[in-house]
């Protein structure tokens, strides 16, 4: 059985590493690079490795993005950079997430020092959260020389990196890593400040802080009325709290309402804590599922039923009923547990977004309509270069 503490995903030896690089055409448009959401440029640090050149493909890679570590093990390359990959045509991609994971191990192993600190000696920035687009957002202005102050609600810092994300994903080793990458460019990092409580807009604006970025994501999971006084968990507080507990309470029966990688995830999670009986059921058909090819894989090896076409209808007892799409045909399913993973929505005051004050920015899951890590970053970056052109910067 699965170690939920332990990364499925094993890092490429170097051999495998430089093999497997040596297959890249080295094209000089580098789809590859076109195809990446978050800017990593999987282009340059690929020709890099192409010529042995471990130090020089690592230095690529965080210059690029402050969480590559992150990315190379959430992303799925097989829409994006892989997806783009010129090898395709001829027998298949180059396993770029792999080659990644690969250097930003050896960053850690070699103890790169690879990140340089300027002079924070311009005007104070605060973002409320600590997730991808934020760290990616205090990152990029501290690289400008801005003084960047994260505020956080949670204990700890990642947002749903560190409290959403499974283990077997995304070690909190590595995130740790990143978290003190951008504490050394001199962020200064708040926890248990609850926006609306310990800290306002008026407050903030009061302590000198010139721009403040919300990047708080899509933290509230979605239900729907049929389930309300029924064993029911939404997907987000469920891997929260098996993630902080390291545990979970055994069931044999679980269904899961849901066809994206949350759903999946938390699948696989039951499996590994011994639920004997996992099932998923989405409203795509499973060609057309919007989970990532690797999750799907691993949930196949767990042995987890993928039901597709189907939509909750009612609960009787410790029953869910669907019905399929089309109309046609129905679907009865024993539930000691039923989990919602049908999307996520934000608990950040709408009337904040109304107050039309053009020193406050917003950026990640709560604009952006691809809600992954890859796009937080991206959506980080690119607010990043809005707040920098509003204070007046280059």
């Amino acid at each position: 059985m699965k170690n939920y503490e332990e990364e499925f995903e094993k890092t490429m030896t170097s051999l495998v590493a430089i093999e497997e690089a040596s297959r890249c055409l080295l094209c000089e448009d580098a789809p590859c690079s076109v195809g990446c959401p978050a800017g990593t440029d999987p282009g340059r640090f690929i020709r890099s490795l192409y010529f042995k050149n471990l130090k020089g493909a690592a230095e690529r890679i965080r210059e690029n993005n402050i969480l590559g570590g992150i990315c190379a093990k959430v992303c799925p390359t097989e829409k994006y950079c892989k997806k783009a990959c010129s090898r395709t045509g001829i027998d298949k991609p180059i396993e770029i997430g792999k080659l990644q994971n690969f250097l930003i191990d050896f960053e850690r192993e070699s103890n790169l020092k690879v990140i340089k600190k300027v002079a924070l000696e311009k005007e104070k920035v605060a973002i409320i959260g600590s997730g991808p687009s934020g760290l990616t957002a205090a990152s990029e202005l501290a690289k400008k020389g801005y003084n960047v102050t994260i505020f956080e609600k949670q204990e700890k810092f990642g947002g749903w990196l560190r409290y959403g994300i499974p283990e077997y994903r995304l070690g909190t080793d590595i995130l740790d890593y990143e978290l003190n990458l951008i504490k050394e460019q001199g962020v200064e990092f708040k926890n248990n400040s609850i926006f609306g409580k310990d800290i306002t807009v008026e407050s903030l604006e009061k302590d000198d802080f010139k721009a403040i970025l919300f990047a708080t994501g899509n933290n509230k999971g979605k239900t729907l009325e049929i389930f309300k006084n029924t064993n029911t968990e939404v997907a987000v507080d469920f891997l929260s709290k098996v993630k902080t507990a390291k545990k979970m309470e055994g069931k044999k029966n679980i269904v899961i309402v849901g066809g994206g990688d949350v759903a999946l995830d938390c699948a696989v999670t039951c499996k590994i804590f011994g639920c004997k009986n996992v099932k998923v059921v989405a409203v795509e058909t499973l060609e057309n599922l919007p989970a990532s090819k690797a999750e799907l894989e691993t949930s196949l090896e767990m042995k987890i039923q993928i039901i597709g076409g189907f939509i909750p209808e009612k609960v009787e007892n410790k029953k869910v009923i669907f019905k399929s799409v089309d109309g046609e045909d129905e679907l009865s399913l024993s539930s000691d547990l039923t989990i919602l993973a049908i999307g996520q929505t934000s608990d950040l005051d709408p009337q904040i977004k109304n107050e039309n004050k053009k020193n406050l920015f917003f950026s990640g899951d709560i604009v952006e309509e691809e809600k992954t890590v890859v796009w937080a970053i991206k959506s980080g970056k690119e607010i990043a270069n809005e707040i920098i052109e509003f204070l007046g910067g280059m």
